[in-house]
């Protein structure tokens, strides 16, 4: 029995980890470096790309950065073991770009409600958040985009359930960060389940990684409905979920796609996709992805202001 505890209070504890971007070293397994020592991907600055700056931006000869770094998503972005410095792929996204422009990154961590707030106000001159391409957020702010959004349901390993489509989470819990792309597919499934006579899914939010591991380890929720790039990093590292269901973060007809965001008519934004072009042409860009493990949600160039996820309501 004593035996057994341990072994529970040991799972336990490595979901919260895991789940908050904790770890005390890279692993071989992983292939991940939360250490406050980051070796990052460099690159050289672009002319071209840089003499598209508003000259207040490159007088000034920095690029604030803006990211929802605080509660943990590794390997997107967290914060170190020193729990103060900002790392993982957007990170490394956001230093490629400053650089390429001929400046440096100032990554400052925000909450995501407050990463909107900031780029509203100006005090951020781009978000690199794992922020999805929607139409109404293309109301208010420009995109630059540099990779693929996927999402996926991450369950306790072992159950029979899977998800297809909308009607396999009728009557389920399901947690999903509240403003996000992900939330909105999640609420227009359940609007639409509930039209067909279907029982609606129960929505539930935490306010960080941990307690949503310890939810559903509890079997407090059923599911987790989060970015691809973290779930599948959580599930490789606890042994103890699996992913249930893999989508588009654009809905069913759209591939999502994930950028970098800043104010509306701002003049930023064309710098930004020059940015990201020449660091996809020179190679830096592949590293950062292959780095932390994401290859495979790579683009071949960034646009602008693409479709992205409908407004249905």
């Amino acid at each position: 029995m004593k035996r057994s505890l341990i072994a529970v209070v040991a799972g336990l504890l490595l979901l919260a980890l895991a789940g908050c971007g904790v770890e005390p070293q890279a692993t071989a397994d992983t292939g991940v470096n939360t250490s406050a020592e980051q070796d990052r991907v460099t690159t050289t600055k672009n002319v071209a790309a840089a003499e598209l700056l508003p000259a207040k931006v490159r007088e000034r000869g920095t690029l604030i950065v803006g990211g929802g770094f605080g509660s943990g998503s590794v390997p997107l972005g967290f914060l170190a073991d020193d729990n103060k410095t900002p790392a993982g792929l957007e990170v490394d996204i956001a230093h490629l770009v400053a650089e390429a422009l001929g400046l440096k990154a100032d990554v400052q961590v925000t909450s995501w409600e407050n990463l909107f707030i900031g780029i509203d106000s100006g005090k951020y001159d781009v978000g690199f958040s794992n922020i999805t391409v929607t139409e109404k957020r293309k109301q208010k702010y420009d995109f630059a985009t540099y990779r693929k959004d996927d999402i996926a349901f991450e369950a306790k390993k072992g159950g029979s359930w899977k998800v297809s489509g909308g009607k396999d989470v009728a009557g389920k819990t399901i947690a999903v960060g509240s403003g996000t792309n992900q939330e909105k597919i999640l609420v227009d499934w359940n609007e639409a389940n509930v039209k067909a006579g279907l029982p609606a899914a129960t929505i539930k939010y935490f306010q960080n990684q941990t307690d949503t591991y310890l939810a559903l380890s509890s079997g407090r929720i059923d599911a987790y409905l989060g970015p691809n790039p973290s779930i599948a990093y959580h599930v490789k590292t606890s042994g103890q979920t699996e992913t249930i269901g893999k989508f588009s973060g654009a809905g069913p007809t759209l591939q999502g796609l994930i950028a970098a965001t800043t104010h509306k008519d701002n003049g930023l934004v064309q710098a930004y996709q020059a940015a990201l072009n020449a660091v996809i042409a020179d190679g830096s860009y592949a590293k950062v992805l292959a780095r932390w493990n994401v290859s495979n949600e790579a683009v071949t160039q960034s646009q602008i202001n693409p479709p992205g996820l409908p407004i249905t309501s």
